[in-house]
């Protein structure tokens, strides 16, 4: 390569280190800014809207080049790292002033999606996981969650369904694993992922379990359960490597790693999940559950209550422990005020705690982790007298840190500044030189008073004045007319149209005092503000506890105020098999009724031993599917330990809740919508038990009539006969299925009641024993909009498919569509009274009989005579 820009140190320099992290953007530190060169100039400039420009000199070598303000760094990561790049970033390592020749420089961090914990980056309502998926020979993989900006790391081992689940669930920010099972990946859990591969040798079990071990400093996993999941701990392992291999040397703040036991919650699938509408709705204006529910006051309590919605308990002693804690909250009014309170000030002290080993902790967030701190120690006070065990379970795991409080409070200033290296950080007397140093440099305009005053005596100068500037300092400034009174050791500096100024000897020794003053000043309060940061390493551990039983309470707190604001009642979770609902409404659909509507509210009772499967049946948008998602939600919120909407529920205890709402295609996957709905409904057969609750609505729909009839009817007959007995809703338009009730002792049939005035139907959403009829889809297609000529000619089809079905019933279907008679328009091209008639019958048809004046009647009927002439 010939001699040329690129090849300046600099460049050099700046080639080795990229060569280092070819993946990455790199921003490489050059005096106040950082610059981009080459293909990463061209994505930041892109990316960023920031110029792109040509660094060159002159030769036929030249590099596309674009840089920012290094104080602008946070402004312009974020925007890169959320459009999906992985960034570098590379800083001056020694002071330029110090240094002869090419400062020393080294990429002090590297910032991906899942490893991010600049604030501008994260959400504070949700975690940010990185996840390790550890892909095995067997059926089971490992997986690992890690959360570096609140130290939360979880280890999992399951199937492929089950490490979806968590996928979809967890959403981490960025999925690692090894580079040969990229097509695998993809295969099984789609692109909806941002992915980082690497090479398998870092999956490796003794590996994993020597840098766990080394990490955590134990001899062993067994004190966190996880040394029977080998491949989980390869994932955690990789996890750990990944954070080496990214420059995050400093992770004192994860202290522990938990187990995510498949069986010790309550499972929802992916499509449960996504159909019940719990996080989210598909549409940016949607309510989801969480949303409904969230009325948490800090951040910690949010992302709890987001992972106790994914996650819902199943042993019931823990429920029944949080559901009598709510209903203690309930009864204690001041108490629960007082502690949301106190959980507000604490602000997000998971995240304040994790920047501590990252040194990223700046004074005012130290000031507001200690007054955090102190809210504890209330806390811990209120719920030790509290009657209720759990809160005092919780108070006794929380620890106030009072010796640490009480040092950042000693040292610390009220309001100290939000940058350490500004100054203002420690306060006056905890350091007696830095005291003296302040004392120079704040009584500097009195030694300049007095300076100037003596001066002016000795000299005979009146107009004698003392300023400063940056080219030399503090100067005298003496005007034309006193010119001639300067004394000769004065030095000249610089002169202006009406003056002169000057500099002494004096002022030179001042001017360098001051300055090494305020440079020592800075000196001395980083040093000491660095040691307080490094005495708060020790309380990590026990901070981190303590915003975890915050969060705890603040969810505590948020069901007891949701339970007050919209008329929740305490469920009976038993460990029967029946499942009763009194007056029971859903909890998203109830909150978005337009102003002074009520919410129709339904019984629902399904018991194994006589009412195990309810087929319900009633017209296109009377409610079918609010009464199947409600009877969903109350159960996953009785095991949230939540209250629930309903005058009374007798909860069972459940394992799995399985649903199959709606049809919808997974075209890019190359799947049909009767593909799909058979794929989630062949998962739900296959892994129900007796303690399962089973939502299908209109199963069979994807395909033509006879054959989805088929299918529904051989569900209902399979769920029915299996051992297991799964409670089961199946909401159907196929009303043949009404028949089954006959045919199976645990099979009932219940529609959603509608009423008819005129030719209008209004539905009244409740609930009633025994088949509807017909399911009034033409009515719908009316109330939509659709051209009356439409209509008719619908409802002629449909009165000549119902005459001839009987008959042709063993000729199936495609005999009553052949025999169905064309439309009798085309007559009226050579019969004009036909014309005629068919212009006075939409004319009747077109009349609102009930809006007519009796004058407007005499007109119509005049307008139809005149048709006859």
């Amino acid at each position: 390569m010939s001699k040329s820009a690129a090849d300046t140190p600099l460049m050099q320099q700046h080639r080795a280190i990229k060569q280092r992290y070819p993946d990455a953007v790199l921003l490489f530190r050059v005096g106040d800014f950082y610059e981009t060169f080459g293909e990463d100039a061209i994505i930041a400039s892109k990316v960023l809207g920031i110029t792109l420009t040509k660094r060159n000199n002159g030769a036929a070598a030249s590099s596309e080049l674009a840089g920012f303000p290094h104080h602008a760094l946070d402004t312009y990561l974020h925007k890169l790292v959320k459009a999906g790049h992985r960034v570098a970033i590379c800083d001056q390592l020694e002071d330029p002033k110090s240094v002869k020749g090419i400062v020393k420089r080294g990429v002090t961090e590297m910032v991906t999606p899942g490893v991010a914990t600049n604030d501008k980056l994260l959400e504070q309502n949700s975690n940010n996981f990185l996840a390790a998926i550890h892909f095995t020979d067997q059926a089971n993989s490992g997986a690992a969650f890690l959360d570096i900006s609140t130290g939360e790391f979880f280890v999992a081992e399951g199937n492929q369904e089950y490490i979806d689940k968590l996928l979809q669930s967890l959403r981490p920010a960025e999925v690692i694993f090894q580079r040969s099972y990229q097509k695998h990946f993809k295969e099984n859990y789609g692109t909806r992922f941002y992915t980082y591969t690497m090479e398998s040798w870092i999956f490796d079990e003794a590996f994993a379990t020597e840098s766990l071990l080394k990490h955590f400093q134990t001899h062993s996993l067994k004190g966190y359960g996880i040394e029977n999941m080998p491949a989980g701990i390869v994932a955690a392992g990789a996890i750990l490597y990944y954070l080496k291999e990214t420059e995050h040397p400093n992770l004192q703040h994860i202290t522990a790693v938990q187990r995510i036991e498949r069986d010790d919650f309550l499972w929802m699938d992916r499509f449960t999940i996504r159909n019940l509408e719990l996080l989210n709705t598909g549409t940016e204006q949607g309510n989801s559950l969480l949303k409904v529910l969230d009325q948490t006051a800090s951040p910690m309590g949010a992302r709890l209550l987001r992972r106790w919605m994914l996650f819902p308990l199943k042993d019931i002693g823990k429920i029944q422990e949080r559901l009598d804690a709510v209903e203690f909250l309930i009864l204690q009014p001041e108490l629960r005020k007082e502690l949301v309170q106190a959980i507000k000030i604490c602000g997000d002290i998971e995240r304040l705690v994790s920047k501590i080993p990252l040194k990223k902790i700046n004074p005012r967030e130290v000031m507001h982790l200690a007054k955090g701190l102190q809210q504890v120690a209330l806390i811990k006070s209120w719920c030790t007298a509290a009657t209720n065990r759990y809160l005092q379970q919780l108070a006794s795991m929380l620890d106030a840190c009072e010796v640490i409080v009480d040092t950042i409070l000693q040292r610390l200033p009220d309001t100290p500044s939000v940058a350490a290296n500004k100054g203002g950080v420690i306060k006056e007397g905890i350091h007696e030189e830095l005291d003296k140093l302040r004392q120079i440099a704040s009584g500097g305009k009195e030694y300049l008073v007095n300076i100037q005053q003596r001066e002016a005596e000795k000299t005979g100068i009146s107009s004698l004045k003392i300023s400063f500037n940056n080219v030399f300092g503090y100067y005298l400034e003496v005007t034309n007319s006193h010119k001639n009174k300067v004394p000769g050791d004065w030095i000249r500096k610089q002169t202006l149209a009406n003056a002169e100024r000057y500099i002494t000897p004096e002022l030179k020794e001042y001017e360098e005092k001051i300055t090494g003053a305020e440079e020592k000043i800075l000196s001395i309060e980083l040093e000491l503000y660095d040691a307080l940061v490094s005495e708060l390493q020790a309380y990590i551990a026990p901070i981190q506890v303590n915003g975890h039983v915050l969060a705890v309470l603040d969810c505590l707190c948020c069901f007891a105020d949701n339970a007050l604001q919209f008329n929740y009642k305490k469920p009976e979770v038993h460990e029967g098999l029946s499942l009763e609902l009194k007056e029971s409404r859903h909890p998203v659909i109830e909150r978005n009724l337009p102003p002074g509507e009520p919410y129709i509210a339904n019984d629902v009772l399904l018991d194994p031993a006589d009412c195990q499967i309810i087929i319900l049946t009633g017209p296109n948008m009377s409610g079918k599917s609010a009464i199947l998602r409600q009877t969903a939600l109350i159960t996953l919120m009785a095991h949230i330990g939540s209250f629930v909407p309903a005058n009374s529920a007798h909860v069972p205890l459940t394992d799995k809740i399985f649903t199959r709402v709606g049809a919808s295609d997974n075209l890019s996957g190359g799947e049909s919508t009767f593909m799909v709905e058979m794929n989630e409904t062949a998962s739900i057969i296959n892994n129900i038990s007796p303690r399962s609750l089973i939502l299908l609505d209109e199963i069979g729909r994807g395909t033509s009539t006879y054959d989805g009839i088929s299918i529904a009817w051989s569900i209902v007959e399979y769920l029915h006969g299996s051992h297991a007995s799964p409670k089961t809703l199946f909401a159907t338009h196929y009303h043949e299925l009404n028949e089954l009730e006959e045919k199976l002792p645990r099979v009932k049939n219940f529609h959603v009641t509608n009423k008819e005035v005129g030719n209008k139907i209004i539905f009244l959403r409740k609930l009633a024993p025994g088949g509807s009829t017909h399911s009034f889809g033409i009515h719908v297609a009316k109330m939509a909009g659709m051209p009356p000529e439409l209509i008719n000619r619908a409802n002629d089809i449909l009165k000549q498919l119902e005459a001839k079905h009987v008959d042709t019933a063993d000729k199936g279907i495609a005999t009553v569509v052949k025999n169905i008679a064309a439309p009798q328009l085309q007559l009226s091209i050579f019969d004009a009274h036909s014309e005629t008639f068919g212009d006075i019958r939409k004319k009747l048809q077109d009349i609102d009989i009930n809006r007519l004046t009796p004058v407007e009647a005499l007109m119509k009927l005049n307008e139809i005579k005149d048709l006859l002439k």
